[in-house]
């Protein structure tokens, strides 16, 4: 252990302030998005009210087969993702079963940055890092679908609402919540996708890493905050 930490010790300090450039964007991002969409316009809070208005309408269904159809087809993006991060996961960890061959092997491409087997070795444990945690993020995204068809299912028909009176706006909201949820779960992950972009540019310098994690960033904030996309719906 004490050997480690010398090692990690005598890097150079661009390499971990690069690390904590990109830690904190993408944390800060993460709350920013969150506490700036509740005040202005974003694309999530924006289709988590169509949402909403589509629970609602179920409840005017008699027939709810389209529903359990729109649920299914949601839920295949996560699980797809899922199950490319899997071999993704897979693929790092047999680069770091051969870091010396992978190292030698990046020092051939242009501009890459020429770093000690260690730092080589931090780099694709940091990519790790990122895809595991997209993968329970997708995972966890497939179940909230599964939990909003089960509301769908449960929910009384039409008739009883009017019937027993019933409220469907509660049922909106609890129903839309969840279906809203699994979407903000989906989009955690899409994220890590987009910043493991920013990571690679690790193996070229710290100082591109920086740059590519305060691009994606940018990217991010103006797909959420000022897209055309957004712009269509809101309209």
């Amino acid at each position: 252990m004490n050997t480690l930490l010398s090692a990690l010790a005598t890097q150079p300090w661009t390499d971990w302030a690069a690390v904590v450039v990109f830690f904190s964007g993408w944390i800060g991002y993460a709350w920013f998005a969150r506490r700036w969409g509740r005040t202005h316009p974003s694309l999530l809070a924006t289709t988590n009210r169509i949402r909403r208005a589509w629970m609602l309408q179920t409840t005017y269904r008699e027939v709810r087969v389209i529903d359990g159809v729109v649920i299914q087809n949601l839920s295949t993006s996560p699980s797809f993702f899922a199950s490319t991060t899997i071999l993704i996961i897979g693929g790092l960890l047999a680069v770091l079963r051969t870091t010396d061959k992978a190292s030698e092997l990046v020092r051939e491409i242009p501009f890459a940055a020429m770093t000690s087997v260690l730092v080589f070795d931090l780099k694709i444990v940091l990519l790790l890092v990122i895809f595991v945690y997209a993968f329970f993020r997708f995972t966890w995204s497939m179940r909230q679908y599964t939990f909003g068809a089960l509301l769908i299912a449960s929910a009384p028909e039409a008739r009883t609402f009017e019937a027993q009176g019933l409220s469907r706006d509660d049922f909106a909201d609890r129903a839309g919540r969840i279906v809203g949820l699994a979407a903000e779960t989906f989009n955690d992950g899409l994220r890590a996708y987009y910043l493991a972009f920013a990571a690679v540019a690790w193996f070229f310098s710290p100082l591109v890493f920086m740059l590519a994690t305060a691009g994606v960033i940018t990217i991010l904030y103006k797909r959420e905050f000022h897209s055309d996309v957004l712009a269509m719906l809101s309209s």
